[in-house]
């Protein structure tokens, strides 16, 4: 075996193995259009306020806690809208059911809900101005290498920086609205 080869694989025998995470779900897809489960049911839209069912795998080790995030950065706010924002959920639990952020109580145990844009701590379904064209809602979920703890009042942006400064990892899914 020639040197280039054994020095080859010896990188790809290092770095090869790494997996990145990922995130499913059963009702959505990447770059599809959500369905009316998953629109918010006021704001003069229609739907049905579900959360959707999540799956992540490829969790790096070291993981400690989960954190799940919602936001549209196409809303004309000037810092987007954030949708659905829990964190602390535990290291074992690597999916959510279908409407477990439409009720605060319905998430995990030791799970913490913040409130998100629309003033509430359960999901808040898509919902972009008439007109506005297509909007991104990325959903995002969060390796983290130990629990955050952060004031009880705190804003989903706080968690985003927090998220994006702690993260062993993350897995996002983005799926497209407009109305």
């Amino acid at each position: 075996m020639n040197k280039w080869w054994l020095g080859a694989s010896l990188v790809l025998g290092l770095f090869g193995q790494a997996h990145a995470m990922t995130l499913t779900s059963k009702d959505m897809s990447e770059g599809n259009k959500l369905t009316s489960q998953l629109v918010f049911n006021g704001f003069g839209c229609q739907g049905e306020n579900i959360s959707p069912q999540l799956t992540w795998t490829e969790v790096p080790a070291g993981t400690k806690a989960f954190a799940v995030t919602a936001y549209d950065p196409d809303a004309p706010t000037g810092s987007g809208w954030w949708h659905w924002a829990v964190y602390n959920l535990p290291a074992a639990q690597t999916s959510l059911a279908q409407g477990a952020g439409s009720h605060a109580d319905a998430l995990p145990k030791g799970a913490i809900a913040l409130k998100n844009d629309f003033g509430t701590t359960d999901f808040g379904g898509a919902c972009p101005p008439e007109g506005h064209g297509v909007h991104r809602y990325e959903f995002t979920v969060w390796a983290l290498p130990s629990a955050l703890d952060l004031p009880k009042d705190a804003s989903p942006a706080l968690l985003g920086f927090m998220l994006r400064a702690q993260a062993l990892s993350s897995a996002k899914l983005t799926a497209v609205y407009n109305r």
